[in-house]
């Protein structure tokens, strides 16, 4: 393999306790060529372990497991590895779930059943930065992500004129979940471009980073 294609190879750790599970997503995912399956945990204590050692560049993590569950595998994880990339797969849709695993640092939240393409798109989109949501869930996290204040106004606003036109466009698909190049090939821009759009958002929205932004907007009333 050459190095160029090395380089574009990114480096799966699964983590299922379901051992047809396992099979399934291994057989599926080793069927793209960009993917290698370099380790699997069946649980989250070993997930940890896995992790630290073969440092895989995407975990795949299932939620409901014995001994310690995904969401505190994920915070265990990010602790040590605040670079590794962690899309949630699980069956759980509720809003509790949802927020604890997105809370607890999961750049992404997949439902189990959903189509292979969806979460190598799900794999592909956290790897370049961005979030990814499963379209079942999305509505829970944007209706937790928008509380409402009496009276019907939203609890934080964004003054007009703030962001330029384009800097708003940039926006909508970064709350879309759009990764930079995506975001660039969508508006016919270069990556460099959109990548100083998305600075100019966070220092005029005064956030850290690219959610920070989006719960900001979606917050506010400025994105629906």
């Amino acid at each position: 393999m050459s190095e160029e294609l090395k380089q574009l190879v990114l480096r799966i750790l699964i983590v299922e306790d379901d051992p047809m599970m396992q099979i399934g997503l291994k057989h599926t995912l080793s069927t793209y060529p960009h993917l290698e399956i370099v380790g699997v945990a069946e649980d989250g204590y070993s997930s940890v372990e896995t992790a630290t050692t073969l440092q895989p560049d995407v975990v795949v993590m299932d939620v409901g497991m014995p001994h310690m569950d995904g969401i505190a595998a994920t915070q265990e994880i990010k602790k040590v590895l605040s670079h590794v990339k962690i899309v949630m797969l699980t069956s759980h849709t509720s809003q509790t779930e949802v927020v604890a695993a997105l809370s607890s640092g999961a750049d992404g939240y997949c439902v189990k059943g959903t189509s292979a393409e969806q979460l190598v798109k799900a794999i592909d989109v956290v790897h370049q930065g961005a979030t990814y949501l499963d379209a079942q869930v999305a509505k829970t996290v944007i209706d937790q992500l928008k509380p409402v204040a009496p009276g019907g106004k939203t609890t934080q606003s964004i003054p007009p004129g703030t962001l330029s036109e384009r800097e708003l466009e940039v926006l909508h698909f970064i709350v879309e979940g759009y990764s930079n190049p995506e975001i660039a090939k969508a508006l016919y821009l270069s990556e460099n471009t959109i990548k100083t759009h998305v600075r100019g958002i966070m220092n005029k929205l005064l956030v850290n980073d690219r959610v920070q932004a989006a719960v900001l907007a979606l917050r506010s009333g400025l994105m629906s």
